[in-house]
């Protein structure tokens, strides 16, 4: 049973490309693993404080907002509720198993190891012409085949390669780690190398950005100055790679500069996901100018994008992609909660943030920067706050952090309670804690 429920939490984090029903919400099969779960957790741990008062600004201003004109009750109430019972069941979930975040990641990194194997299939099996093996329509119904690349984006078991780059984000951190320092945090090198492949195949911009994240993370941790004699000049020249062979990330980079520049909102030839993007930051700004404090709430986005499109205009181009979600967790959080959202998130990431240099131990730090990784791109292109188990990310970020205090303090005060003497000193600063 153990093991059972093990596996459900965690096709909750992989496993959003099969909707049992489309109205009047899409009804993914992870909604069904929480609601089974969800009344055995809510009785054994009751309703933690926490996330009370943090959602309680947000029915407050979603309430008001309601009856200001600026959201309706059904939008609201959808997403309320399940962004709420998502953040509680995954703090559900860390409480089940003693909040030993090391453990939950090396489950994580083994389905993510899963996927990268099927993806790696896919692309093999296109290139072969074996359809049942690259196309997997027979499996999941809200999925698609997305061509570029070596003939076909990977997107393995999600609905789109980019899922596949947000969700697989900080195992991929992990492998490149263990790849450059020749470590086996969680994966032995084999199964880095086929991760490593897998994010590559995506051919996804969101997963080319992964790619530069986690380099730069690595810099920062390891020494910027040290290290960017050999990781400066490898990401130049892999942007210019990448630039010049992969024709939908020129298309993408192009188009973004294209319209954020020189705002070409009228040509046709400039990439539709560019303009979707720039048409969302342009609603997004507008709301957030001026709803500036707790924005309009939580699923006024349609609303918003309705009031401040710019496709209401008839000689813009009329593509109307992602109305509800804003293309972007930032920009969603800046439109429907305001400085509320956006500064929660700024301070959440930089208070929780584990520096290698005030880590307790290797592994904390390793875990806290690959999440760092998923948030970051979650917040740059995914706008659904809780598809693919995000606030499962963002709850092993809070208490990887908490534990990596609370050893530090353990250090401190077994340092302090040791008599000054060099010798013994040095040997109790080489003490390693490693939570669970």
């Amino acid at each position: 049973m153990n093991k059972l429920i093990t596996i459900g939490i965690y096709i909750t984090i992989f496993i959003s490309s099969y909707v049992l029903f489309k109205s009047p919400f899409e009804g993914y099969i992870s909604y069904f693993v929480m609601l089974f779960l969800f009344p055995v957790m809510l009785v054994r741990y009751g309703i933690p404080k926490l996330p009370l008062l943090i959602f309680l600004p947000l029915l407050v201003s979603g309430l008001i907002y309601i009856m200001a004109g600026d959201n309706n009750f059904g939008s609201f109430i959808k997403i309320f509720i399940g962004f709420f019972a998502a953040v509680l069941f995954y703090r559900y979930v860390l409480e089940m198993y003693d909040y030993d975040v090391p453990k939950l990641f090396e489950w994580y990194v083994k389905g993510c190891v899963i996927v990268s194997v099927i993806g790696i299939i896919q692309v093999i099996s296109f290139r072969v012409g074996f359809k049942p093996g690259y196309d997997f329509h027979w499996i999941f119904n809200k999925w698609g085949v997305t061509q570029g690349g070596l003939g076909v984006r990977m997107n393995s078991v999600f609905s789109e390669p980019a899922y596949f780059a947000a969700v697989v984000g900080p195992a991929f951190f992990v492998a490149i780690h263990n790849l450059f320092w020749r470590t086996q945090f969680w994966m032995t090198q084999r199964q880095a190398i086929i991760i490593i492949i897998a994010y590559i195949l995506t051919f996804s911009s969101l997963g080319i950005l992964g790619i530069f994240l986690a380099i730069l993370l690595l810099l920062l941790n390891y020494g910027f100055v040290k290290y960017a004699i050999i990781f400066v000049p490898l990401a130049y020249f892999g942007f210019g790679f990448v630039y010049n062979n992969v024709e939908e990330f020129r298309e993408r980079y192009d188009g973004t500069l294209e319209v954020f520049m020189n705002q070409n909102i009228r040509d046709y030839d400039v990439h539709g996901s560019s303009f979707v993007l720039y048409n969302n930051f342009t609603v997004a700004f507008e709301n957030f100018k001026r709803n500036p404090i707790l924005g309009t709430g939580l699923g006024s986005q349609e609303t918003a994008f309705d009031r401040y499109s710019l496709t209401r205009f008839a000689d813009v181009i009329q593509i109307d992609f992602n109305k509800s979600d804003a293309n972007s967790m930032f920009l969603r959080l800046m439109s429907e909660t305001g400085l509320y959202g956006v500064l929660f998130i700024i301070i959440f990431l930089f208070k929780h943030h584990i520096p290698r240099t005030k880590s307790a131990n290797d592994y904390n730090w390793i875990i806290s920067n690959g999440i760092l990784m998923v948030i970051l791109l979650y917040l740059a292109r995914q706008g659904h706050y809780f598809i693919n188990g995000f606030p499962f990310f963002l709850w092993c970020y809070y208490y990887v952090s908490k534990s990596n205090r609370a050893a530090l303090a353990e250090e401190l005060g077994e340092l302090s309670s040791v008599p000054i003497n060099p010798s013994v000193s040095k040997k109790r600063k080489a003490v390693k804690h490693f939570p669970g």
